[in-house]
């Protein structure tokens, strides 16, 4: 595994994005990288997607870096998830956070991606702090896999043709909630990952139509992946 570089790379750089990437780089965009909020506890994810640097519209290669939490984890154990963990004092921002617990959960060499926007921070009501979503384009792929098995015990590429066939992209419910969730190679991509997912193909103007109005029941679809998760 490769040595990770704290505080390098941790800049955004929106005006590097690929063509293809331009519009969703645009909508989801700060106007400035922000300070994380005062919150005691925080986290930040990696939305990392790869593809050709020069294409102007969404090439066949595009693709978005996913994990597999384990299911001892402690919490959103079996989940589908973007590589990412809990802020650290030592990080200098929450770029620095993303790639370095990108880095953690999979080997990824932070100086092949380009930082490109923060996204608005969303809070995860099972955990109940501030998650701030960093949005880059991983311009020199590279092999990357599981570090930390006890943690993500799976890391792989979905092809964003994938999240985009109609066939993949379900509604899930529990309870009173209900959202936004796609089939992938057996596994079920839901919550906050799903919710993510789903907005930056709207966003992008890469989403098809799809039946939203049919909801599946979350536990069933749950119990019938290789997800190996239950819900708390």
């Amino acid at each position: 595994m490769n040595h990770d570089s704290p505080g390098v790379n941790t800049s955004l750089n929106p005006e590097a994005a690929p063509v293809w990437m331009h519009r969703l780089v645009d909508t989801v965009r700060t106007t400035e990288q922000r300070p994380p909020t005062t919150a005691a506890k925080q986290a930040a994810v990696l939305m990392l997607f790869s593809g050709t640097e020069t294409s102007a519209t969404l090439p066949n290669d595009a693709a978005v870096l996913l994990t597999h939490r384990s299911p001892s984890m402690r919490s959103h154990s079996g989940q589908i998830a973007f590589p990412g963990g809990r802020l650290d004092p030592t990080d200098a921002n929450i770029v620095d956070c993303a790639l370095r617990e990108a880095w953690e959960e999979t080997g990824l060499d932070r100086t092949t991606v380009t930082p490109l926007a923060q996204l608005s921070e969303v809070h995860i009501l099972a955990s109940g702090y501030p998650v701030h979503p960093v949005l880059g384009h991983w311009h020199t792929p590279m092999n990357v896999g599981v570090v930390s098995p006890e943690e993500a015990d799976a890391v792989f590429d979905v092809p964003v043709y994938q999240l985009i066939d109609p066939a993949n992209r379900i509604t899930v419910g529990w309870n009173t909630w209900s959202g936004p969730a796609f089939r992938i190679n057996d596994y079920i991509i839901w919550g906050f990952t799903g919710g993510l997912l789903s907005a930056a193909l709207h966003q992008a103007g890469w989403e098809e139509e799809w039946d939203r109005d049919t909801v599946h029941d979350l536990q069933t679809t749950l119990a019938q992946s290789r997800n190996n998760e239950r819900l708390r």
